[in-house]
């Protein structure tokens, strides 16, 4: 047994609810029938599968491949079937007791309390149109009776390949109100990893942003059996194909469609069926189909919204700029879902906001909430560090002092201080408000960062800023928050503590405390589509999500990641070592490092391979030669005339190699152990990037990628015969 009785999840059913149902212009209806079924239903489950099974009556698709498949009764927590359904983790009070609701029952509430307030907010043409909930709840509807006439069948996907717009979104819920699965495909993804996911899901519609997209399906669509459309939202189309829609004309096709046949699907729709799916960006193997129910949606939006303080916006609308991969669930969650329940206004950014338009679009609309995965905040970072570097040296001076008081005062905030002292107000006035302008965020009361490990360094600088960088923490399978740090509950690298209503178990704790994060809650998805093996490897027998993640808690109840059980450095010697702290060491010790991965697995020592700043194509994403101007000036202090990666690598440019030497030597100083030591490294001519592999959709690192793609460098490393003769080495020999 994992965990003690007491802490399980109550895993009781949720008691009957009527489902209502209307069409745009409001004419709501409610079914007996399904109230009767769906409470029958209920009260039959416990007694007997076959009653379960007799009682229902609607449910028993004819899936393409000619089979009936009636949908199980939901006994258990877990389901890998599309059509399946599962047993509602309701709690008995508090949030985790929230009658369930599927997303078109959101979307109804939504209507009827923000009706008129605007929901969206797209740039076209230097002008800002605009939607309000009411008209966004419409456009739905007519997208889901569009695709209801180019046959989207029950429990089959809809993928969207393409930046974050109205569209997008309009996209994705429709296809939930016709009773499909929205699966959002990574821009990046190639022709061959698009067609994974639109096979994997039985897609019957694919939908894409442009001609470059529409390419990579056109590729692959005599591959997919199930397809029967294929539409595009952000430009007009360049060529005539059958069953290849623009935006409008997708729009117009469902205009004969009635709406009583769109309310029978919504009606036989139920909180614990599965209505979209999130692609893990497979860092390891295949990507997996993360089946998450309405009920997964609408609980996790309401219980995190509440937990961060989400301003309803009848009180005071929030403002938000969409900006990351939808296909993730982070934006998903943030972007669609938590919008839909509080009233948030959502602005898009512009396709190329991450390679400089961003800063831009948050200046423009003033954000109150912004999420930035780590690689965000450091970008900004490096800009503001950079701008700092060619300030006069008054100025220096100034942003210096106010950085010191800053971080003093937030850091004593942070440990429960309330007063604000009259440097910090001086400060403020000087230099925090004008910082905060200069990027946008003078508005912005809520900034965080989750998806990837983000450094204390970084967190810190903004801080120093009077910035709080709040983390998150969670994965796709748990629809994405777990734990939160709020304003006045967090420590610096600490995700925070549970959003209300989640459960954390520490599996099998060591000596100190560290142990596999598990979880439990309402968030829990449903299971891998098709993958028995896999889902069962992630939710034990007591319910528990394994996370693979490894962390402690601390005496206050905060969460600490302390490393992820997969990426774990296990040496010749038997030592576990987690490389994300050493790595990040060698980042801030050596500040021309851009990326750092460490390697050593099965081996008798450490090593690094180490990339350098320098200018990314803002037309690729590729990275070039040219060092950034901050390296620049890094090399110049060090006395190096260097400019470009290849020259300090084909010159072995003394200054540079010795300030990394003296870094890593400096890093090893603080080591642990023996065994924790760098003992070599090499740098690499390219620093890593989306475009080259190495990162995936949230810059996160993909090791397995790197290490088969530099698998020489490494094994040179362990080649030479002058390996390093140091303690553990001559220990583990």
């Amino acid at each position: 047994m994992l965990c003690e009785s007491d802490a399980r999840m109550a895993l009781a059913e949720p008691v009957p609810t009527a489902y209502f149902n209307s069409d745009p212009q409001g004419n709501c209806e409610v079914s007996l029938d399904d109230v009767l079924l769906n409470s029958s239903a209920r009260a039959v489950e416990a007694h007997s599968i076959e009653t379960v099974e007799d009682t229902k009556v609607e449910g028993c698709q004819v899936d393409t491949l000619g089979f009936k498949a009636p949908s199980p009764p939901a006994s258990s927590v877990w389901t890998t079937r599309r059509d399946g359904e599962v047993r509602l983790r309701m709690d008995e009070q508090g949030i985790g007791s929230e009658p369930p609701k599927t997303v078109h029952e959101l979307l109804q509430e939504a209507v009827s309390k923000y009706g008129d307030y605007y929901a969206l907010a797209s740039k076209k043409g230097g002008q800002w149109i605009k939607l309000t909930f009411k008209m966004y709840y419409d456009e739905c509807w007519k997208a889901a009776k569009s695709f209801l006439k180019l046959g989207l069948e029950r429990f089959h996907g809809v993928c969207i390949l393409g930046f974050n717009s109205a569209e997008w979104f309009i996209a994705d819920i429709g296809a939930i109100l016709a009773g499909g699965v929205a699966a959002g495909i990574y821009t990046t993804n190639s022709p061959e990893a698009c067609h994974y996911v639109a096979e994997n899901c039985s897609a019957n519609v694919l939908v894409v942003e442009n001609h470059k997209q529409l390419q990579k399906i056109l590729e692959i669509q005599h591959k997919l059996p199930h397809l029967k459309a294929i539409i595009q939202y952000g430009e007009e189309l360049k060529e005539k194909r059958p069953n290849l829609y623009s935006w409008s004309e997708f729009m117009d096709l469902g205009k004969d469609v009635p709406d009583t046949q769109l309310r029978e699907i919504i009606q036989s729709q139920k909180p614990n069926q599965c209505c979209t799916l999130i692609y893990t960006s497979g860092t390891t193997g295949q990507p997996k189909g993360v089946m998450l129910s309405h009920d997964n949606l609408t609980w996790t939006a309401l219980a995190a919204g509440r937990c961060i303080m989400l301003t309803d916006a009848k009180e005071e609308q929030e403002l938000l700029v969409s900006y990351l991969p939808l296909s993730h669930i982070a934006a998903q969650m943030s972007d669609i879902w938590l919008a839909v329940t509080f009233g948030v206004q959502v602005f898009f950014a512009q396709p190329d906001a991450l390679k400089g338009t961003l800063v831009d679009t948050l200046r423009e609309v003033r954000p109150t909430a912004f999420l930035g995965v780590p690689r965000v905040w450091e970008k900004m970072e490096e800009k503001m560090k950079s701008i700092g570097a060619k300030s006069s040296a008054f100025k220096k001076k100034v942003a210096s002092w106010a950085k010191g008081v800053g971080l003093q005062t937030n850091l004593k905030r942070m440990n429960g201080y309330s007063e604000v002292p009259v440097n910090f107000r001086i400060a403020r006035h000087l230099v925090y408000k004008k910082v905060r302008k200069a990027i946008g965020l003078d508005r912005c009361m809520k900034c965080y960062t989750g998806a990837a490990p983000i450094t204390r360094e970084t967190l810190e600088f903004f801080l120093s800023l009077n910035i709080p960088v709040f983390e998150l923490y969670g994965m796709s399978e748990s629809s994405g928050p777990h734990t939160v740090s709020l304003p006045h509950a967090f420590k610096l690298t600490s995700c925070g503590k549970e959003v209300t209503g989640c459960r954390t178990l520490i599996h099998k704790p060591d000596g100190e405390g560290n142990g596999e994060i598990c979880f439990s809650g309402r968030h829990i998805f449903m299971g891998y589509l098709n993958m028995e093996e896999k889902t069962k490897e992630a939710i034990d027998e007591e319910g528990w999500l394994h996370s693979g993640d490894l962390g402690k808690h601390d005496k206050d109840g905060f969460l600490y990641i302390t490393g992820r059980i997969k990426e774990l450095i296990i040496t010749a010697g038997g030592e576990n070592i987690p490389p994300v702290p050493i790595e990040d060491a060698v980042k801030n010790a050596v500040p021309i490092i851009s990326n750092a991965m460490l390697v050593g697995d099965k081996a008798k020592f450490l090593a690094m391979l180490l990339t350098l700043k320098c200018n990314v194509d803002v037309g690729t994403g590729e990275p070039g030669d040219d060092l950034t101007p901050e390296a620049i000036e890094y090399c110049q202090k060090l006395g190096s005339k260097a400019t470009k990666v290849s020259e300090i690598i084909s010159s072995k440019d003394k200054a540079i190699y010795a300030a990394i030497q003296k870094g890593i030597l400096a890093v090893n100083e603080g080591a642990v152990s023996n065994a924790q030591k760098v003992q070599k490294w090499v740098l690499l001519e390219k620093d890593f990037s989306l475009a080259g592999g190495e990162l995936g959709p949230t810059m996160k690192l993909k090791r397995p990628v790197v290490a088969q793609k530099y698998k020489d460098q490494i094994a040179q490393f362990y080649m030479d015969a002058d390996t390093p003769t140091t303690p553990e080495n001559a220990l583990q020999q």
